[in-house]
Parts: C-alpha cells; sequence; structure tokens
C-alpha cells in the first residue's frame, strides 16, 4: 500500500576532519575526511498530492525565498524521472539549519526528499542506484543518504562505514554569513595534504586524540573570505569542557565536541548571551546504526 504521507529526517553532517589530497582533471577535489552526523537538523515532509509542491517553513525558510528550483525540488524530479512516473507530491521543508554553512543543508534535505519520496511511491529502487542518483545532485549526497558515520573519500562517492562511533556531545556554531564552498576551493591554494591513517574507535579518548593530529585543509581559504571563523573557533577553545573545536567542511559553521552535556548546555547559553547574532547549537553526534 502507498503510504499517504512520509517523513524523513535531514541531519546536520560535520567533517571531523577533512583532508584535501588532491584534484581531478574535471576539477573536482579528491578528500579524506571522518562524517558524523548530528542530532539536529532539517525535516521533509512528503504527501500525496497530484502535482510537485514545496512549501518552505523553518527559521531559516526566508534564506531559501529567491530559489525557485532548489535540490528538494530537483531530487524530486530526478526520482520521479528514473522510476518513470509523474513527480507529484506536496514537500515541506522545516528549515532548522543556516544555509551555506559547511554542515551539508542542502544535500542532506536532498537525501532525505529522495528517501522519503521512496517510501512515498512505493519504489523498491536499490541502494546503489539511489546513491547514484544523489551523485548527480551533489557530491554530499551520497554520504547524506547513508546517514551514518563514515569515512569518505574520493570526491564524496567511496564511503566506508563505520561500526561504531562515541555519541558525544558537540556545540556548533555559525556566525551568520553564507561561504559558498566553490569559493572556498578557490580560494585555496598549497600543496594538497595526505590522507589520514587508520582510524581509532575503541573509546572517546584514542578518538580525540586521533582527531586533534588531524586537520581541516579548508581553514585558512575559508578565513580568508569569513574572517569572523576565526572568533568562532577562539570562543569555543576557550569554552570550559571544550575537547576539540574546528571548522565543518567549508565553513563558516564551526564546532565543539564537549566534555559531557552540561558542558556543552552552557557553553552554549554563553555564547548565546556573548553573539546573540550567532546561530548556537548543543547537541550531541548520532552514533553508528540508527
Amino acid at each position: 500500500m502507498t503510504a499517504a504521507s512520509v517523513t524523513a529526517e535531514a541531519p546536520a553532517k560535520l567533517n571531523l576532519f577533512l583532508h584535501v589530497t588532491g584534484r581531478r582533471a574535471d576539477g573536482y577535489h579528491l578528500l579524506d575526511s571522518l562524517v558524523a552526523f548530528a542530532e539536529t537538523g532539517d525535516r521533509i515532509t512528503a504527501k500525496s498530492a497530484d502535482s510537485l509542491s514545496l512549501s518552505i517553513t523553518g527559521p531559516f525558510a526566508g534564506a531559501l525565498d529567491g530559489e525557485a528550483d532548489n535540490l528538494v525540488l530537483r531530487a524530486a524530479r530526478l526520482l520521479a524521472g528514473d522510476a518513470d512516473i509523474p513527480p507529484a507530491a506536496s514537500l515541506t521543508l522545516e528549515k532548522n539549519l543556516p544555509v551555506a554553512a559547511g554542515i551539508g543543508g542542502g544535500s542532506a534535505d536532498a537525501a532525505a526528499t529522495l528517501r522519503a519520496l521512496a517510501r512515498l511511491w512505493n519504489l523498491e529502487i536499490p541502494t546503489e542506484r539511489l546513491m547514484a542518483l544523489g551523485l548527480e545532485l551533489g557530491a554530499d549526497v551520497p554520504v547524506c543518504l547513508l546517514d551514518q558515520p563514515c569515512r569518505l573519500t574520493g570526491i564524496g562517492e567511496t564511503l566506508a562505514p563505520l561500526s561504531s562511533l562515541p555519541a558525544l556531545p558537540v556545540l556548533l556554531v555559525n556566525p551568520g554569513v553564507p561561504l559558498s564552498t566553490p569559493a572556498v576551493f578557490r580560494a585555496r591554494s598549497g600543496e594538497y595534504g595526505a590522507a589520514a591513517p587508520v582510524l581509532p574507535l575503541e573509546e572517546p579518548a584514542r578518538l580525540l586524540d586521533f582527531l586533534r593530529a588531524q586537520r581541516n585543509d579548508l581553514t585558512g581559504a575559508a578565513l580568508a573570505l569569513v574572517p569572523q571563523i576565526g572568533t568562532v573557533l577562539s570562543q569555543l577553545e576557550a569554552l570550559p569542557g571544550c575537547l576539540l573545536a574546528r571548522l565543518s567542511g567549508s565553513g563558516p559553521t564551526c564546532f565543539a565536541l564537549m566534555q559531557d552535556e552540561e558542558s556543552a548546555e552552557s557553553g552554549a547559553a554563553a555564547l548565546h548571551a556573548a553573539e546573540p547574532g550567532w546561530w548556537v547549537q548543543a547537541t550531541r553526534l548520532r552514533p553508528a546504526g540508527l
């Protein structure tokens, strides 16, 4: 029986480290990253309808007002075309994540749309095919479709899911300035970095020591374009209980892995008071196997 309404979560994507290891002839950069997802994000609801429509709600709905054809609609049309059916659904995007923020918001929304519509339309589509469709929409969509911690290589299409990852408290902070991913890659200069060694995941302390030895190779370029990132990182590093502060993806959102939920909540309250124009969210990393 075809479902009448389906809801899919679109969690924030975090690059716990991000190494840029090379560049292909077609211009795409080669990456090595540990990707995790947070327990906060957007939400897609798909309902049966006679035609395709999209409404956007949530605190960041206004940032998408000028987009006549965003990734959610493109994902719906792509999936319908692949299945050779009419793209008929009433879609609602609850936009809780800032736009152009380096936490995969648009890609996560597209992935959630593909998952929701595959269920709504009762499509028996192989995972490999869904991943291939996701890659047509963007390099980050396949990892958002996987929706679990993984090691990401290539341009984002080679994924190695992780069997475990500590559900560490995390603080997300965005200074309220959008930042284009292509612009950051264009601003990047210098030699390419090396890939990271094998991940130690047995316990949080070993993972944190490992992460501290890694880097985000886009930090310098992002800082040159949005200097406020430096202020965010400095304030996160100064918080009691901060274990590691780093830029996520191409930014400008930064994250801090925190000692416990109390320090994450108190850190969020302190930053809200000090910088009311920033987006600040205390949450946790989603563990593997959800």
